[in-house]
């Protein structure tokens, strides 16, 4: 009996705030998650999806329109592409997607989905741009896609309802304040091998970013959450909280870009993108278990299997990732003024294309080139 009646007020709560647009006197703030949880995170895992889907389109376009300068030899910057403009303007959006499913859908299967992005991206090459078809990019693909549907499957079906007063409490647990400090040791270790004693390998440079991933996954998940509450009519706007999550979502991806950058630069983008994949996902499941506790309560079995579906989407990115074919960019001759014995400037200079000398340098190294017909 106490269950029917339980059963039958959280009907009567359903229907009275559909109706009545959850303008009842004292809403409580878990009912959106109450009224049909499932709902939401279907929501989140769409958004999600959606969002990794446009950013592997932004970047095949503004593969191609790299590309596409290449081939034409036009010396306007990038920048000046309309194309390209377009895939940035792509990028903010499927970014923009992400950012808003963190307020529907767990930490630790929003982070995962990231393989959505390699998948869609190598398949788009494969079919737009002419890029071949290897089988580790099958069998990849297949492992990726086994791996998604085990993370949706068996990841935590229930998001915390995201308030100002939720987050500052998780944000003074011990559990929490012990991870921050770990956190900030093992980042001041990193940084002193990478920077005073320039040990610059990849696994140093790829753990920073990691380490400032986590702390953007909790204010990202935070500043979308009380957001998503706001808009829903619980304003969460006018605490402290908030901002102060709002500084650290924008410090920490500004230090996460750069370093990102920086690895970009010394390392090939082959290793870049997966091993970033793996540190990027075990650190935002790892901040969601410590600071949202999103593993609390879940059944041994899911956990394993959620787990099970992250290695099997890290082998995927890994082989689709693997040894991908570059833009090839014609390589344009020019002359090194600051080699030349007696010359001080350090330009680069090249023949006008009309000129009677352009490419004389380049045809007269072929001509005393020996040929098969030189005997004599």
């Amino acid at each position: 009996m106490i269950e029917e009646k339980m059963a039958n007020n959280s009907t009567l709560e359903n229907v009275f705030s559909h109706r009545t647009g959850h303008n009842s006197s004292q809403p409580s703030p878990f009912t959106v998650i109450r009224e049909n949880p499932l709902k939401t995170y279907l929501l989140g895992i769409i958004i999600s999806i959606c969002g990794n889907f446009l950013i592997s389109i932004s970047l095949n376009i503004q593969k191609y329109a790299h590309m596409r300068q290449s081939q034409l030899c036009s010396s306007k910057p990038y920048y000046t592409s309309v194309l390209w403009w377009s895939g940035v303007v792509l990028m903010g959006v499927g970014e923009l997607g992400n950012f808003a499913a963190y307020g529907f859908a767990p930490a630790t299967l929003i982070a995962p989905l990231g393989c959505v992005s390699v998948i869609a991206s190598a398949v788009i090459s494969v079919v737009f741009l002419k890029e071949t078809l290897r089988a580790s990019d099958i069998v990849g693909g297949a492992l990726a896609v086994m791996g998604t549907y085990l993370l949706v499957t068996f990841a935590p079906h229930t998001s915390t309802h995201i308030t100002a007063h939720l987050v500052q409490r998780y944000a003074v647990s011990w559990n929490f304040l012990i991870y921050l400090f770990l956190e900030v040791i093992m980042f001041s270790i990193l940084l002193y091998l990478y920077k005073r004693r320039n040990i610059k390998h990849i696994t140093i440079v790829m753990l920073l970013v990691a380490l400032l991933a986590s702390l953007t996954v909790i204010s990202v998940k935070a500043v979308s959450g009380m957001i998503t509450e706001s808009i829903k009519g619980h304003l969460q706007l006018t605490y402290p909280i908030f901002y102060v999550m709002v500084v650290v979502m924008v410090a920490s991806c500004a230090f996460q870009i750069k370093f990102l950058n920086q690895a970009m630069k010394m390392f090939d983008a082959t290793e870049v993108v997966p091993i970033n994949f793996v540190f990027f996902t075990a650190s935002a499941i790892t901040a969601g278990i410590v600071f949202y506790q999103e593993f609390h309560g879940l059944a041994l079995l899911n956990i394993l299997m959620f787990l099970f579906g992250c290695l099997l989407s890290f082998i995927g990115v890994f082989l689709i990732a693997r040894d991908r074919p570059k833009i090839k960019t014609q390589d344009k001759t020019f002359i090194a003024m600051g080699k030349i014995p007696g010359r001080k400037s350090k330009d680069k200079v090249q023949p006008e294309a009309n000129s009677n000398t352009y490419g004389s340098l380049a045809a007269k190294l072929m001509c005393n080139k020996p040929g098969p017909q030189d005997d004599s």
